[in-house]
């Protein structure tokens, strides 16, 4: 058997957007991951659906397994011929003992790729709003471990040249030894006045940032209760977090945010979210799968020609019609005889895609928008052909057929209960760790609730909700739900918007 290749990747600082294009790309090609605590969920779940996942996480007095095992894990698993990252928190050279790694691949020639990470030392200070250099103010920056190896018979830290050599300090791993940096500091002439920063989990949404001078730092952070992870700063340059801070003052930082999307739809969401600040769970409360035939849409596609109108009602009904279309193999061409309407801006746009644009698009995206639209132009035996989910109101199709128009409504689409674990969801609710929930769809409150069992109402009653549009609303306050938000207009955009409102309120009322 041949020997595999170790790739010592940089996972970053903690968001996992700070990944890089490369580092990414070996995750997702990759036998085998060996992950720190600091590697991002998110990170870990863009590996193949069959990688092996190895945690080997490290906390304070609490190691998963031992620096040594794991050198050794990296050997034995890439002389079994795969291909292995080794994802580290940060970059994997700075006091990520990827060198010890990577001479212990070397000695048993084993091949291996560094892949660096943003640092840290660097990343953590500028998501504070605290640049680690800045003109006039500091022009050079040192990094230090703030845990050195206990093994060593004396401390290497020069802190009589450290301590006032170099105008910014970054101690990484320093909180539980915050008291011996800070005393060694000012005994070798650091200022006790030179402000500083401790830096908890820097750029996640759990950020959060204390500011204190050396003198005091040990003691504010003790009555802070402040824990690992942590950097702690030192320098005049902490001084510019007041006027530079960007992060923490976004105006959903801090919240956690309840997507309750079906998996494959939520990521536009919890995107739009993040980038406001919020701290968003993915829990599904639907799925979308076929219907459970797809006859009567195969054959509304095989008689396209008797109709005269094509009416979509959501992203997914367009979706499932064209891979039909394309299983009968048809493509848009056949669609030439037809007019066609879209509900939402999103259905018109995932139409585009297909190469169709919508004859009508209704300014109010709802069933009701299309039926004021459509009602003064339908003649009496004109027909209408609707794919949409195997459940769903009936209004559209009802009011059409008023007008004396056929109308066809056949299921393209299921909605189906989401794989969320509803009794881990309940727990949080009823601990208060979500702040936010949000409904995309009736379908998405109805399934929540059954996920949730009995409890459900009263755990969501408790909890802000909001609501894509009027007709989820109605759902929610069936069921004594009532929404703190409903977005004016019934788009992710719109519901985001009404989120972001809701938030910047609370904070000009208080």
């Amino acid at each position: 058997m041949g020997v595999g290749m170790v790739y010592l990747v940089g996972a970053g600082p903690g968001d996992y957007g700070l990944i890089s294009v490369k580092a990414l790309e070996y995750i997702r090609q990759a036998d085998t991951i060996v992950y720190d605590r600091l590697a991002d969920n998110k990170l870990i779940n863009q590996a193949r659906p069959d990688a092996e996942l190895i945690y080997v996480g490290k906390a304070a007095s609490d190691h998963t397994m031992r620096q040594e095992d794991i050198n050794q894990l990296l050997v034995d698993k890439a002389q079994e011929n795969k291909t292995v990252v080794r994802l580290k928190g940060g970059d994997p050279f700075v006091f990520g003992r990827g060198g010890e790694e990577a001479l212990k691949l070397k000695e048993n020639g084993v091949p291996f790729e560094i892949v660096p990470g943003i640092t840290s030392a660097v990343a953590v200070p500028a998501y504070a709003g605290i640049p680690v250099t800045h003109r006039g103010i500091a022009t050079s920056f040192a990094v230090i471990t703030g845990h050195e190896d206990p093994a060593k018979p004396e401390s290497t830290i020069q802190w009589s040249k450290l301590a006032t050599a170099v105008d910014t300090l970054v101690f990484l791993m320093g909180v539980e030894n915050l008291s011996h940096i800070t005393s060694q500091l000012m005994d070798h002439g650091r200022s006790a006045d030179t402000p500083a920063a401790v830096i908890r989990w820097g750029t996640k949404p759990e950020q959060s940032v204390l500011v204190t001078t050396v003198g005091k730092a040990a003691e504010d952070v003790a009555k802070a209760g402040l824990k690992p992870p942590a950097i702690f700063i030192v320098g005049h340059v902490v001084a510019l977090r007041e006027q530079l801070a960007w992060f923490d003052t976004k105006p959903l930082f801090g919240k956690k945010v309840l997507v309750t999307r079906a998996r494959e739809q939520a990521s536009l969401l919890t995107a739009e979210l993040a980038m406001l600040g919020a701290d968003c769970i993915e829990a599904p409360a639907i799925k979308i799968v076929p219907p459970e035939s797809f006859a009567a849409l195969d054959k509304a596609i095989g008689q396209l020609a008797d109709y005269q109108w094509l009416i979509f009602t959501s992203a997914n009904g367009v979706e499932y019609f064209f891979q039909r279309l394309s299983v009968a193999k048809l493509d848009a061409r056949v669609l030439g005889g037809c007019k066609i309407a879209a509900i939402g801006i999103q259905t018109g746009a995932r139409l585009r895609e297909h190469g169709i644009t919508a004859d009508v698009i209704p300014g109010e995206f709802r069933a009701e928008g299309i039926i004021e639209v459509l009602q003064p132009v339908i003649a009496a035996g004109t027909r209408i052909l609707i794919p949409r989910a195997a459940v769903a109101r009936d209004i559209l199709p009802e009011k059409l057929k008023a007008t004396g128009a056929t109308v066809d409504v056949v299921p393209a689409y299921r909605t189906v209960a989401g794989d969320t674990d509803g009794q881990e969801l309940a727990g949080k609710l009823a601990a208060g760790e979500i702040d936010l929930v949000t409904f995309t769809s009736s379908s998405t409150v109805t399934n929540l609730l059954g996920l949730l069992g009995p409890a459900g109402p009263s755990l969501l009653g408790k909890t802000k909700t909001a609501c894509i549009g009027p007709i989820t609303a109605e759902t929610c306050l069936a069921h004594d739900i009532k929404p703190a938000v409903i977005a004016e207009e019934y788009t992710i955009k719109g519901l985001v918007e009404s989120i972001k409102g809701l938030y910047l309120n609370e904070v000009s009322n208080s």
